[in-house]
């Protein structure tokens, strides 16, 4: 496991850096998934073919890293982002968030604005505490401290703790304008059982940056991890990282 010195407290966290030109492009997993999915590897072997700088990495309880899943919050997994973009990378980077890792996106770029210079969102599910359970799941996890729901992508069931709820609920990002002037791009499937594409749409408008695009992708599920999709991402990224260098 290659991994950074904890911090205190907590959990060591695993990653796979490879070196290249910067901006560094940084993967964001989405809740309960981990950096060996196909759209982080996709995104490495692109890194590689253009010497592009890449980062990915797992939050703490997923994955190759240390820690109980169920003990995390989002905003322990926003820390741990931090922490391992502080101890890799040199310079500034580019955040690319899929699902909850989209949330995470917008809550590093705040944290760190000086060095996040654009980011591309994947089905991105800000504030998805908010509005992706109904009142009776919501009530669950207040009075029996964790909510099991069917996992559509694994045999076990898909955990929510009431602190990684209560944690999503007081950094929501979407009460307002959000301070961030980079290129971003947003790309969303219109078949998304899990997040409604109008979504999309909203984030787009609160962001104060102009130079945001949305690219709705009519038969497009959540992953968007088909060969087309996996292209379109690519794709986004080297506009996104384009932008970037232009107004440098």
């Amino acid at each position: 496991m290659t991994d950074i010195p904890e911090a205190p407290e907590r959990p060591r966290l695993a990653f796979r850096h490879t070196p290249g030109t910067g901006p560094t492009v940084v993967f964001l997993c989405g809740y309960a998934s981990d950096m060996n999915g196909t759209k982080a590897l996709a995104l490495e072997e692109w890194a590689k073919r253009t010497g592009q700088a890449f980062l990915r990495f797992d939050y703490a309880g997923c994955g190759e890293s240390e820690g109980e899943f169920e003990d995390q919050t989002l905003a322990l997994w926003r820390d741990d982002a931090l922490r391992i973009i502080d101890a890799q990378v040199t310079g500034p980077v580019v955040l690319v968030g899929s699902s909850m890792g989209g949330w995470v996106m917008l809550l590093v770029a705040r944290a760190r604005p000086e060095l996040v210079k654009g980011m591309v969102g994947i089905a991105a599910a800000p504030d998805f505490t908010d509005w992706g359970f109904s009142q009776a799941e919501k009530l669950t996890m207040l009075q029996h401290g964790r909510l099991e729901q069917p996992n559509d992508y694994g045999d076990a069931p898909t955990v929510t703790t009431r602190g990684f709820w209560a944690s999503g609920e007081a950094n929501r990002m979407m009460i307002g304008p959000i301070a961030f002037d980079g290129p971003v791009r947003l790309l969303q499937g219109q078949r998304d059982k899990e997040v409604p594409w109008e979504r999309a749409a909203r984030l787009a408008e609160l962001l104060r940056s102009d130079a945001v695009q949305t690219v709705l992708v009519k038969d497009g599920d959540h992953r968007l991890s088909r060969d087309q999709d996996l292209a379109l991402i690519l794709r986004s990224v080297e506009d996104v990282l384009s932008l970037c260098s232009s107004s440098s």
